[in-house]
């Protein structure tokens, strides 16, 4: 079986592959996409979706696996994923860091496929998991329903990497040179679209760092640590995390140091997420000033295709300000 694991590597490396992909589209940039079987691809999640999708469009569009407010994190896998699975040419993933659910599907179902983890592309900027105060865990009062670590949950970095505006360029570019590799005959179209969504990507950014300046000073915290690429890039003031692993509730020591961060930083909002139950974050804002709002990782509610990525940051850097800007 091919695989493209370990930063799409198969002959040659990513960057000799893709200067040649690049290089051999440039010369066709304007020839009109190909008729030939459109790729079978996969995606798992909506954000990653979304920018395959853009760099498909007129060519075909991927499956998507999870959609809804499903987590990744708990995601079990249904009988038409495994089904698409199987007949996958093209897998886009993050990597076992996050979509642990993927890891024995993969092996058994996509032997036949190639599959990218996005994680490992070259370029990626990975951010180490956050450790100390409020953004770790309190294992001696906390029971692990799974039998999971924290350590061995998220890993070396935080996975939530497509947060970061140079890390959706990555993806961009990662995924034209996958798709290219493997249309070759498409390889113009998936150049010319990738181009097209770079430039999307940079107004994006800067739309969403004018939406944020009236607040980037103001103290928030969040349901898990699921921003930390959106807050080092943009510069907004995280002050916690109620979990590091949402699927672990947090004790009471937990709750209690929560509640003393809150009131310590003055925090303005406590931010739950559709995925999970909120009931904590009333919690844990009782007899507090701060407010509530929800901040939305994967975009749930945001319709699968190549605008879901756009609407996703605006809808987090929406969300921020209304919740953070002073009364008045």
């Amino acid at each position: 079986a091919t695989r493209l694991c370990s930063g799409l590597t198969e002959t040659t490396t990513l960057g000799t592959s893709a200067s040649l992909v690049w290089g051999l589209a440039l010369g066709a940039a304007m020839a009109p996409p190909a008729a030939a079987d459109v790729p079978k691809v996969v995606v798992s999640v909506k954000p990653l979706h979304s920018l395959v999708a853009s760099v498909m469009a007129g060519i075909g569009e991927p499956l998507l696996l999870i959609k809804g407010a499903a987590s990744p994190h708990s995601y079990s896998l249904r009988p038409s994923d495994a089904r698409a699975l199987s007949k996958a040419q093209l897998v886009f993933w993050i990597g076992e860091n996050l979509e642990t659910f993927l890891q024995k599907p993969l092996n058994s179902l996509a032997s036949r496929a190639r599959l990218v983890a996005l994680a490992e592309a070259p370029g990626m900027l990975l951010l180490p998991t956050r450790e100390g105060g409020v953004w770790e865990e309190q294992h001696d009062d906390q029971a692990d329903p799974d039998g999971h670590d924290e350590e061995r949950h998220h890993g070396q970095f935080n996975p939530h990497l497509w947060l970061h505006p140079g890390n959706a360029v990555t993806i961009v570019r990662t995924a034209v040179t996958a798709l290219a590799g493997l249309d070759p005959a498409n390889a113009a179209a998936y150049l010319r679209n990738g181009a097209a969504v770079e430039k999307r990507l940079a107004a994006l950014e800067t739309e969403v760092a004018a939406t944020l300046a009236p607040v980037k000073d103001q103290p928030y915290l969040v349901f898990h640590d699921a921003y930390q690429y959106f807050e080092a890039h943009f510069g907004t003031r995280a002050v916690g995390a109620i979990t590091v692993s949402p699927n672990r509730a947090p004790g009471a020591k937990r709750l209690y140091e929560i509640r003393k961060k809150i009131l310590d930083s003055k925090a303005v909002c406590v931010f739950s997420e559709p995925q999970f139950e909120p009931a904590l974050v009333k919690t844990v804002v009782k007899s507090t000033s701060a407010k509530t709002a929800v901040l939305d990782p994967l975009g749930a509610g945001e319709r699968a295709g190549p605008e879901a990525y756009f609407q996703l940051m605006r809808g987090l850097a929406g969300a921020l300000k209304n919740c953070l800007l002073p009364a008045g």
